[in-house]
């Protein structure tokens, strides 16, 4: 399976330093978000145990981005995706890598594990 999901909101990022309920609410905005853009998409229940997830980042534009902050961004995509295929992440074996193409996007591919 693939999806195409937003883009994380820059008030998700660690190295901003905002008050707790502001990155509450983005953080609900964007799990709910990509929980819904999932299912657009055709995402469902799964009936796989274990799954292999991909993560590419594809950035809005040019700027340098370092991917340990993009894989902390995208928690509550994360979180919002594995509402939708109901497999907890915990069960996920996750890989994630930084495209230079621009997109603005994060597209994300699923296999369920044997």
């Amino acid at each position: 399976m693939n999806l195409i999901l937003p883009w994380p909101a820059k008030e998700l990022s660690p190295n901003q330093r905002l008050h707790w309920s502001k990155v509450a609410r983005a953080k609900a905005a964007y799990r709910a978000a990509c929980n819904l853009t999932a299912r657009e998409q055709g995402a469902t229940k799964l009936t796989a145990e274990r799954l292999h997830v991909s993560f590419t980042f594809y950035p809005p534009n040019k700027q340098r981005r370092d991917l340990d902050n993009l894989v902390s961004s995208c928690k509550a995509l994360i979180d919002g995706l594995a509402d939708v295929l109901g497999v907890d992440d915990s069960k996920w074996a996750m890989s994630f890598a930084l495209s230079e193409e621009v997109g603005g996007m994060v597209r994300v591919t699923i296999e369920g594990i044997q």
